[in-house]
């Protein structure tokens, strides 16, 4: 998985494992008050019926203050609502926190400019559990 933003996702190498990107990323979640709406365990799934993938857990999260005036100005954002941050290992062993780019949104669905502040906390949330 290389870095880079071509098809609106952004991918950074983390510094952790898969769990302890996941910690991080949940504590600065916590500590900003942010709701954690699910962690879709996409590798444990994966095992309960016999196959195995490298850990890959998907962290769904947002918070309606945010989320709210975005879909009332662009109702199909609900459809890349509330934000996501994937958290995986590769094959060779490396971890990557990925994400879709707030300007890939706001193209996407014809999002407001004064608007994107609502959704641009995902690269700061991703960059801090990356470190």
């Amino acid at each position: 998985m290389a870095p880079n933003t071509n098809n609106g996702i952004v991918n950074k190498r983390s510094n952790h494992s898969v769990s302890e990107t996941l910690d991080r990323l949940n504590h600065t979640l916590q500590a900003k008050g942010v709701t954690i709406f699910a962690i879709v365990d996409h590798s444990g799934e994966a095992e309960k019926v016999g196959l195995q993938m490298p850990p890959t857990k998907l962290v769904l999260f947002g918070s309606p203050q945010a989320g709210t005036p975005l879909m009332l100005a662009a109702p199909s954002v609900a459809l890349d609502l509330p934000l996501k941050i994937l958290v995986s290992e590769d094959s060779q062993g490396k971890v990557w926190v990925s994400y879709n780019t707030p300007e890939y949104l706001k193209q996407r669905h014809g999002l407001p400019q004064d608007l994107l502040q609502n959704i641009a906390v995902v690269e700061t949330l991703a960059a801090q559990a990356a470190e």
